[in-house]
């Protein structure tokens, strides 16, 4: 009755909060309200909102005064003895919070004498189902909360339930839930938000970020074994056995829930203590995957059940669901025992057979490339399991058709590794329904996959083709170059966008993977497929990019085994000229491809970079560390790096991280960390057009001039040569091949072959270098270094910092007319000076009362010891008073 009556409660429109009653505004201020509370406060927010529902708001102790049963109680403590004797009399009882909750939303008050009055809505629109709690108290005590919140409960799962709350991820109810995409979550979603109950701002519990919170872990409550797998494996599924809300424990422990055991590998079905499931890894995987528990029932060990059916192991205990399904089970095994002994079938064959179409149906052989279904028969290939007449045997395979069949063969597996990585990861991830919908967003899908589909197109296409040609082989009349020159232009569109950006693929792949953790199971249940051939996602993805070069060993080979009088030799030869020259293509374009997207990252890492440095001529050669040796562009010693590009040079100041990070703790913020993150590695100082390089000078080594070169450049607006001068300190090539390439580089700019006349070489002393000119560079770089080192030391520890606005908005010069002209010492004339914002003009003596012909600065000019410190801007120039 009690669950019939809150159902009705639930349901009913009449009532103020069921979930389908639009909110009304009352018309009139009809009601009657009485405040219950041991004092009179008025204007607080429960009084505010009764006064929008009823003009005389009355307030009593324990409403033991008023008999009127149309008047509504607000009371706070809906377990004290007021509140139990106001039920009885089968009063009108709200909550305070329920109240306020009611006005805002501008709703009418209940009209009926509910049974479970609410203290607030929190959980407003709640049909509530519970699973897996064996406490009744605790029971009644949730209840008990759901309905004064609103709420309502009910026994049995039906399409009325909102919300199943589970003490354990198992059961009838649980897999329902599942299926039907009910949330399930656990007992502190409720008693989380009745601790929550005074609080009218709080979210109604079913809001989807509320429910996310509370939302059950796939793994909570199961306490699971892990048997048979690597330490690195058992090591990495224990991790994510606990952050799923599982415990992990000893296959004797008598508390163990389930087993998962590795493929090949079988439990001592006697040594399980009680009942557990003994399930594969693609159960604890797919549970990962999808959020919830799967079904246990679909993934027991088909070994584990035969030895239990055939043993007199038995579960102490079991839902009824498992019981059934396992006497299902263990009914449908002895029916194919006993037809596998009438017709002499092996069970494991029938298996297969059923589980697999004939054309996924793969060989247990450990290679990917034998995991491929066999083709079917023709008359050219013997069939060595049927013992044939002599009349009947088909004549020997010639060399060339054998180097064709291994053609056919390979590009069979090709073209079934193809479909596999298309039908079992690409197109469940891009459904928009399903347990995989969902698990990676389309930019990561086309990342991954989007270059992959043309390529299937084309091998499926030529795999027929070769597939007809083996049918109706004839060694002189079968022109295999000319099949493969068909498909010539189609491979040379498909190749190039998957092998350019392979690369981002497999980035892209292994972030999804490791911060993935639903897209991870999704992998580790398609890898336990016998398609995958125990093969990874990345190592499928990299057969692509070994097709072409196989191609053209296979044709190479059937080209020797080809006479040259036939027909098909010429067409052979044409045909690996072509791949050849399509995989010369595909380098090349991947290299311009590679260069695109360095000049990309190369303007990015550059501060103050010109915009006009990406262009779609312009490639990236090389990048070479260099320091200064002349005076030219930054200072004598200075680190620089040259990103040689096909037509200019970009020289850039390299910063340092020693003492560029110091702050004063003055002004550190919570914003220093991204400022950090923002900071580029480069700073843009020069663009040299190559065009503009005349010479490039390589200087000979000396006793102390070692790895220095010199570039003479002048461009058409100047009239005069300029030397810049540079020692390399990169050690990743020696100076002359990063200057031959420079050279090189010029040579292709001005269209001219002889890339060596750009190159000469001379002594020091020819452009008046001496060796204590190494020293000197040195010697200024580590005293420019002190000074640098001195300044920004300074500015971090100093805590008096004055900000740059402040600075501008308070005159810096100091006053001079709170002194007086007499004999005063420097620290008296520092206690009598103000600053100039705060000078009276009322107490400034007229210039003729000063007697004296200086200047008002000279006469007034504070001592040397107290006079701030500026930087002359104009060394050449007088100042202006």
């Amino acid at each position: 009755m009690e669950d019939a009556q809150g159902e009705n409660q639930a349901g009913n429109p009449s009532n103020g909060y069921a979930p389908d009653s639009p909110p009304s505004i009352p018309v009139m201020k009809t009601a009657k309200i009485c405040i219950i509370r041991e004092d009179e406060v008025r204007d607080d927010p429960v009084h505010e909102a009764a006064k929008k529902y009823c003009d005389f708001v009355k307030f009593s102790r324990d409403g033991s005064e008023l008999l009127d049963l149309e008047t509504i109680y607000i009371i706070d403590n809906f377990d004290s003895p007021v509140f139990n004797s106001l039920k009885d009399r089968k009063c009108r009882i709200l909550g305070p919070t329920a109240l306020i909750q009611y006005a805002e939303n501008n709703s009418a008050l209940p009209t009926k004498i509910l049974k479970h009055p609410p203290y607030c809505l929190h959980m407003k629109g709640a049909v509530v189902c519970f699973t897996g709690l064996r406490d009744k108290i605790e029971i009644d005590k949730v209840v008990r909360e759901l309905f004064y919140m609103g709420g309502n409960f009910v026994r049995e799962m039906s399409g009325k339930v909102t919300h199943l709350v589970a003490g354990r991820c198992t059961g009838d109810k649980y897999q329902y839930a599942t299926t039907f995409r009910v949330p399930v979550v656990g007992v502190d979603w409720i008693h989380n938000m009745w601790e929550q109950r005074d609080d009218a701002k709080t979210l109604n519990a079913t809001d989807p970020l509320v429910v996310q919170q509370y939302k059950l872990k796939p793994f909570f409550g199961a306490r699971i074994c892990l048997f048979g797998f690597s330490d690195d494996e058992k090591r990495h599924m224990e991790a994510v056995l606990v952050e799923n809300c599982g415990t992990l424990v000893d296959i004797d422990d008598s508390s163990c829930t389930h087993v998962v055991v590795e493929e090949g590998t079988l439990p001592d079905i006697n040594v399980l203590q009680g009942y557990c499931n003994v399930v594969r890894a693609e159960w604890f995987w797919l549970s990962v995957q999808k959020e919830s528990c799967a079904d246990e029932a679909q993934y027991v060990l088909a070994q584990a059940q035969q030895i239990t059916s055939n043993g007199d192991h038995t579960p102490h205990s079991s839902t009824p669901l498992s019981h059934s399904l396992a006497d299902s089970a263990r009914r449908k095994r002895k029916r194919l025992r006993f037809q596998s002994r009438q017709s002499g079938a092996s069970i494991t064959g029938d298996l297969i057979d059923s589980t697999y179409s004939p054309q996924t149906r793969l060989s247990l052989s450990g290679s990917l490339l034998d995991n491929t279904a066999s083709p079917e028969p023709c008359a050219s290939v013997p069939d060595t399991s049927i013992v044939a007449s002599p009349a009947s045997i088909a004549p020997p395979l010639s060399p060339r058709q054998m180097v064709f069949l291994e053609l056919v063969q390979t590009e069979t597996n090709y073209v079934d590794i193809l479909h596999t990585i298309v039908y079992l990861f690409k197109e469940p991830l891009e459904s928009k329904d399903g347990e995989s919908a969902g698990l990676l967003n389309a930019t990561e899908l086309r990342i991954i996959f989007g270059n992959l589909p043309p390529i299937y197109e084309v091998h499926r296409d030529m795999l027929a083709d070769l597939q007809h040609a083996a049918q109706n082989w004839k060694d002189d009349v079968t022109k295999v170059g000319a099949i493969v020159l068909k498909y010539k232009e189609a491979m040379l569109k498909a190749y190039p966008p998957f092998i350019n950006f392979f690369e981002d693929t497999k980035k892209m792949l292994a972030s999804c993977d490791e911060n993935n953790p639903r897209f991870h199971a999704f992998l580790k249940i398609r890898y336990s497929r016998p398609e995958c051939g125990r093969q990874s996602l990345n190592e499928l993805l990299i057969r692509p990019v070994q097709r072409l070069p196989s191609i053209s060993l296979l044709l190479n080979d059937l080209a020797k085994q080809t006479q040259k009088s036939n027909p098909d030799n010429e067409l052979l030869l044409n045909a690996l000229a072509e791949v050849k020259a399509v995989m010369t293509l595909i380098n090349e374009d991947k290299r311009k491809t590679e260069g695109q997207v360095a000049l990309f990252e190369i303007f990015n890492e550059i501060e103050n970079c010109p915009a006009d440095i990406v262009a779609s001529h312009r490639t990236y050669v090389q990048r070479c560390d260099v320091d200064e040796f002349s005076n030219e562009l930054y200072g004598r010693g200075e680190h620089l790096t040259l990103f040689l590009f096909s037509d200019m040079l970009e020289i850039c100041k390299r910063k340092t991280k020693s003492f560029g990070s110091l702050r004063s703790p003055s002004v550190t913020s919570l914003h220093s960390s991204k400022l950090a993150q923002s900071i580029k590695a480069y700073k843009h100082i020069k663009q040299l057009p190559l065009s503009t390089i005349k010479r490039v000078i390589d200087i000979k080594e000396t006793e102390g001039i070692r790895n220095v070169f010199a570039l003479r450049c002048r461009s058409n607006q100047e009239f005069k040569e300029r030397d810049y001068m540079f020692t390399l300190t990169s050690e990743e090539f020696f100076k002359t091949s990063f200057l031959k390439v420079l050279c090189r580089q010029l040579a292709n700019t001005v269209c001219r072959t002889d890339a060596e006349s750009f190159l000469v070489t001379l002594d020091p002393a020819q452009l008046d270098i001496e060796s204590s000119d190494a020293n000197m560079g040195t010697l200024s770089k580590a005293f420019k270094f002190a000074s640098k080192t001195r300044k920004k030391v300074g500015r971090a520890f100093s805590f008096n910092r004055t900000p740059s606005k402040l600075k501008r908005a308070v005159s810096s010069v100091m006053s001079p007319f709170g002194s007086s002209l007499g004999n005063t010492t420097p620290c008296s004339q520092l206690e009598h000076m103000r600053l100039a914002s705060c000078t009276s003009l009322a107490s400034v003596t007229s210039l003729a009362e000063l007697g004296s012909p200086r200047p008002i600065a000279e006469a007034l000019e504070p001592p040397m010891s107290v006079q701030p410190v500026r930087k002359n801007k104009n060394p050449s120039g007088l100042h202006r008073f």
